[in-house]
């Protein structure tokens, strides 16, 4: 049977340990797929020393749309990253008749909607199973192993960098900014991390788990989106007093009014698995009707796991080739003429407990101040800590941790009590899911 033909674009870590492992496990790939698959040419930008060796026979060139241009060419891997020029380059790809495999999450998550109409009108495929959670097969297991089943929310850890920054937090009482910087100094952070620190890689992440769990488009700029610099070691410590875990968490939720999505620090009861997921490593926990929760816990970046993703597409396209585009998996999960524009919910109609931090004055009545507040917005007090102050000092800290409620109710509350002349500060707010399916 005549072989599969690969074009690659981006040879850095990724792409030399994808052509590393087509090359060491061809004979088990090859088996699997029921042909053989070969890189044919890539884009000499940014060549890796970590391509095998042997691999004279693959040609080099200076210009990525060769590659995607290559009559010969059956599968184009998109290993560039970013927006430009990968767009456009994918685009290309398609335009030219070929199946793109990509690991570029900010790619799909943007641009996802006018690819897959692309791809559906040309009678491709699109598939991007690294561009969430690094080797955890995720998108499949939602996709395909989950497709009997009723979605009701999907909540995961799926930015490794976060979650190293808050273990190191956690286990060593380390603060944020000197957390960062080893964090960059190991590799697993950029010189600029705000990708990472700021939630918008996990929002990447996210939008596209929303849409394949919901049937929804794909919209990025809809997910509420919050980073954990803001989280400071004292808030770790409290947390841990009252049983929890601190975790930057990615949920999202089909509601009888819509569509939740946010990426935002959260308390965990320490007693759940994915609370105890810590450094680098991702989870997600998907809640569907007839299975019930499911826990998909693995390495969420590095070369091998990624590559181990691309390599599983890969294979799937293989197969694939020779069938009837109407007959393959859907891009996004459901038929195309079947997502359904369902409302995303606005942060302030989200409905969730919370952990708040403030400083006030020692003296009586403040706390009756700050109940009171709390009981004219219908917020009920799940649990409370009060930290006295050391000798000499006026202010003590409070936290507290409410029941359920909507974060509009939330809002004024902290802005009333932000206003007392007792309170000092600002109040610092963590949301709290115990994701027990309630």
């Amino acid at each position: 049977m005549k072989s599969v033909k690969l074009g690659l674009l981006g040879v850095g870590t990724v792409g030399a340990s994808t052509a590393l492992v087509l090359k060491n496990n061809a004979a088990e790939i090859a088996r699997r797929a029921g042909r053989s698959i070969e890189i044919i040419q890539a884009s000499r930008r940014a060549i890796s020393a970590g391509m095998p060796q042997g691999s004279g026979d693959i040609e080099l060139t200076e210009d990525p749309f060769d590659v995607v241009n290559n009559p010969d060419v059956d599968i184009v891997i998109e290993l560039i990253g970013g927006y430009e020029p990968a767009l456009d380059l994918v685009m290309q790809a398609i335009a030219n008749g070929k199946h793109v495999v990509t690991a570029n999450k900010a790619l799909i998550a943007l641009h996802g909607n006018e690819i897959f109409l692309a791809a559906q009108q040309k009678g491709v495929n699109v598939v991007f199973e690294a561009a969430v959670a690094g080797g955890i097969p995720i998108i499949k297991a939602i996709r395909e192993g989950l497709s009997a089943n009723h979605i009701e929310s999907v909540a995961g850890i799926i930015n490794g960098t976060g979650n190293f920054i808050l273990t190191e937090m956690r286990d060593k009482g380390r603060n944020f900014a000197d957390v960062l910087a080893e964090a960059q100094a190991l590799g697993y952070a950029e010189a600029d991390p705000s990708f990472d620190v700021d939630g918008i890689d996990a929002a990447h992440k996210l939008c596209i788990l929303s849409s394949i769990a919901f049937g929804i488009p794909l919209q990025f700029d809809a997910v509420y989106t919050e980073g954990i610099s803001g989280v400071s070691t004292e808030d770790v410590i409290y947390a841990d007093q009252l049983g929890y875990r601190i975790k930057h968490l990615g949920v999202a939720r089909r509601t009888d009014k819509g569509i939740e999505m946010r990426v935002h620090p959260t308390l965990i009861p320490e007693k759940r698995l994915i609370a105890n997921v810590d450094g680098v490593m991702n989870a997600v926990l998907v809640h569907a009707d007839k299975l019930g929760p499911s826990l998909y816990y693995g390495a969420g970046a590095g070369a091998d796991p990624t590559a181990s993703a691309v390599i599983a597409d890969i294979i799937d396209v293989a197969r694939t080739i020779t069938t009837d585009a109407e007959n393959r998996v859907p891009h996004l999960a459901f038929q195309p003429d079947q997502i359904v524009d369902i409302p995303i919910l606005p942060i302030t109609e989200v409905h969730t407990a919370y952990y708040l931090r403030m400083r006030v004055d020692d003296r009586p009545g403040v706390m009756a101040e700050i109940t009171r507040i709390m009981g004219e917005n219908n917020i009920s007090i799940e649990a409370m800590l009060q930290k006295e102050p050391e000798a000499g000092v006026t202010q003590a800290t409070i936290i507290m941790l409410t029941q359920k409620i909507r974060e509009q109710q939330m809002d004024d509350a902290i802005y009333s009590i932000a206003g007392l002349e007792t309170v000092h500060g600002d109040v610092h707010r963590i949301r709290v899911e115990t994701l027990d399916g309630d």
